[in-house]
């Protein structure tokens, strides 16, 4: 089970290249460095699982979590790359797509992010970070996010299952985003749907939260 990662969230302009590089070093090139010490023995043995906790960002881009949506979509695309040689030699690989998950990694995070400088961005990005987005990610916690040991279950269950499945998300609130991404391959409906919700109706949100 690969479950090692790191958080960011943020105006881009505010944000290190070597604080990105570290990023990636842990989310992504920590899977594969796991993966290329398992999969092996794994093979010569023809059997094995690996489950990898990636998470609804790995499908779905979410405003100010740029380098954190690019590790996880980095993570998809490795494992659905791999997935089909993986098979060849009887060897599951499984994705485990977790919403917000309430941990001290979330409130740390979140703590950081409120102290930081914004002076590298314009005071209307600042602004828009500060007092919209991070106002309604605490609401979006609040309401809808999961347990770790809800996500520990849902593990277990992927880990125990006859037939691992590749893709398994533990919170039903956002299959429908991501059954919109796939609605329309030219991305206009889910980047329309979301700049309306966080520019236009983010009151609605707010309300439909609590």
């Amino acid at each position: 089970v690969s479950n090692a990662g790191v958080g960011m969230a943020g105006p881009l302009e505010c944000q290190s290249l070597a604080a990105m590089q570290s990023l990636m070093d842990t989310n992504f090139f920590g899977l594969v460095r796991l993966v290329k010490e398992v999969l092996p023995d794994m093979k010569r043995r023809r059997g094995g699982h690996i489950v990898v906790i990636s998470s609804i960002m790995g499908l779905q881009g979410i405003v100010f979590n740029d380098i954190y949506s690019a590790s996880k979509f980095a993570v998809e695309g490795f494992c659905e790359s791999l997935v089909v040689q993986a098979l060849r030699f009887n060897v599951a690989i499984s994705l485990v797509e977790p919403g917000p998950v309430m941990t001290e990694f979330e409130t740390k995070l979140y703590e950081e992010a409120e102290r930081a400088d914004y002076s590298r961005t314009d005071p209307e990005t600042a602004e828009i970070f500060t007092k919209l987005y991070l106002r309604n990610s605490k609401d979006v916690f609040a309401s809808l996010g999961q347990t770790p040991e809800d996500i520990a279950e849902h593990t277990l269950r992927v880990i125990e299952a006859a037939q691992p499945p590749f893709r398994h998300q533990t919170n039903v609130a956002y299959t429908p985003m991501a059954a919109l991404k796939h609605a329309d391959p030219s991305g206009a409906l889910v980047t329309d749907a979301f700049y309306k919700l966080v520019f236009k109706y983010d009151a609605v949100l707010r309300l439909g939260l609590r």
